[in-house]
C-alpha cells in the first residue's frame, strides 16, 4: 500500500545522494596537487582527467551549484511525494467510502471550496490539463448519487506556501487526515534520525524550516549557507525519514477504515521480539499463515504501520511452512523486516 510512490520516492533520493558523493570525489581530485594524481592514476586516466580539467568550474562556484541543484532537487522530490500521496488517498477514499454523503464533512467542505476555485483559475498554466466539465463532474455525481463520485485531487492541493509544518499538517487535514504531526514526530525514522544524526539538537519541525530555508535560498541563487557534502547527505536521510513517516501515516488511515467496513482485521500481537534472531513470538487468532503471506505490523502510540512479509513460522520451535492457528496460539515469526514487541499484526480479509 503506497509502496510504489515510496520506492519512487526512495530510488531519486539515492539518486541524488549518488550525485553528491560523485561530485565530491571529483572535486577531491580535480583540485589535488598534480603529482599526487600522476601518482595513483594510469597515463589514459591522466589524458582524459587533463581534459576535463580544463573547464572546471573554482571550487567555491562547484560548492555552491551542488548546494542549490540538490537542495532545489529534494525539495521537489519532498513536494512531487506529498502531493502524490494525498491524491492517492483521494483515489481510495471513493472505494472506502461508496457513498459521497458518508465522507467526513472537512472532506466535502475542501472538495466544495477546491472546485469553486479551481473554476477561476482553470486559465493558469498548472491547470492546463484540467476543464470545466471535470472540475464539476466528481462534485455532480457525489451530490446527486447520478454515478460513482471522484474527488479531484487538484481541488484538494491548493497551496502557494512552502510544505513547513503548517501548511503540511493543513494539506493533510484537508484530505480528512487530523493530527498528522503528531504521528510524524512520533515516528521511528525521524526518532532515529533527530538523535543518531542531530544529537538531540533539533525538532523536526525546526529541521524541516531549515530545509525549505535552505531551498529558498537556492531557488533565489544567492545561499547565505554553502553545505558540503556530508550536510547535504543528511538532508537526504532528513528527507527519507519524513516520506516514510507519511507513507505509514496514509497507510495506517486506510488500515483503519478497512477493519470498520470489514476489509481486514486484527489477527495477532508480537509479544516478544529478539534482535538477534530479527524474529519474535506472537499470540495470534483463528487465521492460515503461510511463509511468503504479507502482513500489516501497526501500532499507533509508536507511529508504526507497514507491510512485511513472513519469512519463516515456528510452532514449539519446530519450522512449519503452513500453519493454521487457532485462538490464543503462540507462534514464532520472522519476517522480511524488523519489528518490535506490541505491534498488532493485521491481515486483508479474503473475499
Amino acid at each position: 500500500m503506497f509502496q510504489n510512490i515510496l520506492m519512487r520516492v526512495k530510488v531519486n533520493i539515492n539518486t541524488v545522494r549518488s550525485i553528491i558523493k560523485t561530485n565530491d570525489r571529483l572535486m577531491g581530485i580535480s583540485f589535488a596537487s598534480s603529482a599526487l594524481i600522476k601518482a595513483e592514476i594510469c597515463e589514459e586516466t591522466d589524458v582524459i582527467l587533463s581534459q576535463i580539467l580544463q573547464d572546471i568550474p573554482t571550487a567555491k562556484e562547484w560548492r555552491v551549484y551542488d548546494h542549490c541543484s540538490a537542495i532545489t532537487r529534494l525539495y521537489a522530490i519532498y513536494e512531487s511525494f506529498v502531493e502524490e500521496l494525498i491524491s492517492d488517498w483521494l483515489i481510495l477514499l471513493t472505494e472506502l467510502y461508496p457513498c459521497y454523503s458518508n465522507l467526513e464533512e472537512k472532506i466535502r467542505n475542501t472538495h466544495r471550496v477546491g472546485v469553486g476555485k479551481l473554476l477561476t483559475e482553470l486559465n493558469k498554466h498548472r491547470y492546463k490539463h484540467l476543464s470545466s466539465e471535470k472540475v464539476v463532474q466528481g462534485l455532480f455525481y457525489g451530490t446527486s448519487g447520478e454515478k460513482k463520485y471522484e474527488l479531484l485531487p487538484d481541488a484538494f492541493l491548493i497551496h502557494e506556501q512552502n510544505l513547513r509544518k503548517d501548511a503540511l499538517v493543513r494539506l493533510f487535514a484537508n484530505a480528512g487526515i487530523s493530527d498528522a504531526w503528531v504521528w510524524v514526530e512520533n515516528h521511528r525514522s525521524i526518532k532515529y534520525f533527530l538523535k543518531e544524526i542531530r544529537g538531540s539538537q533539533n525538532t523536526v519541525e525546526g529541521e524541516l524550516n531549515e530545509f525549505i530555508g535552505y531551498r529558498n535560498d537556492a531557488a533565489h541563487g544567492f545561499p547565505d549557507e554553502v553545505l558540503g557534502a556530508s550536510a547535504l547527505l543528511e538532508l537526504c536521510d532528513f528527507v527519507d525519514a519524513l516520506s516514510q513517516a507519511l507513507a505509514e501515516l496514509i497507510t495506517y488511515q486506510v488500515i483503519k477504515r478497512k477493519e470498520l467496513i470489514g476489509q481486514i482485521r486484527e489477527v495477532g500481537k508480537i509479544t516478544e521480539w529478539f534482535k538477534k534472531p530479527n524474529a519474535g513470538v506472537a499470540i495470534v487468532e483463528e487465521i492460515k499463515l503461510s511463509i511468503g503471506n504479507k502482513i500489516f505490523l501497526v501500532n499507533e502510540e509508536t507511529s508504526c504501520c507497514y507491510l512485511v512479509a513472513i519469512n519463516s513460522i515456528q510452532l514449539n520451535g519446530n519450522p512449519v511452512n503452513d500453519l493454521q492457528t487457532t485462538a490464543g496460539m503462540e507462534v514464532g515469526l520472522k519476517f522480511d523486516l524488523s519489528a518490535k514487541q506490541g505491534l498488532r499484526l493485521y491481515q486483508l480479509e479474503v473475499e
